[in-house]
């Protein structure tokens, strides 16, 4: 019979406390599944203010926290998925995502959202292997 093995909590000051009944990201056979990142400065978990690109570098920050938390990183990563309030602000969102994800480009899936948490203009969650 195989080793059963036990979902493991990634968590990590470097990153926002979840401020809800979940965790940052959940560790569990080669995966880390990362929850949805909002720009909260992990330091005040008060929000970033600025445009969509101000907004995404520190969602991406967030993520990169918590995948370094797992014993991962962005050139692990398989698949993302981009929430937007508005569309109008994909190619915003997308200059600055690509800094992070230059050579290595994970799947990825975008969709404009009625609503985010505490109003946002971006969430972004991902799955990587670790």
């Amino acid at each position: 019979m195989p080793e059963v093995i036990s979902p493991e909590v990634v968590a990590t000051t470097n990153a926002p406390q979840a401020i809800g009944p979940y965790s940052q990201a959940i560790k569990h056979n080669g995966l880390v599944f990362v929850s949805g990142q909002i720009p909260l400065d992990p330091a005040t978990m008060t929000l970033v203010a600025g445009s969509t690109g101000d907004q995404t570098k520190q969602v991406m920050n967030n993520l990169k926290a918590i995948l370094e938390a797992a014993g991962s990183n962005f050139a692990n990563v398989l698949k993302t998925t981009v929430f937007l309030r508005d569309m109008n602000d994909f190619d915003e969102m997308n200059k600055v995502y690509g800094e992070y994800f230059s050579s290595h480009k994970p799947a990825r899936a975008t969709v404009q959202v009625a609503r985010l948490p505490k109003d946002v203009a971006v969430e972004i969650e991902l799955v990587a292997s670790y």
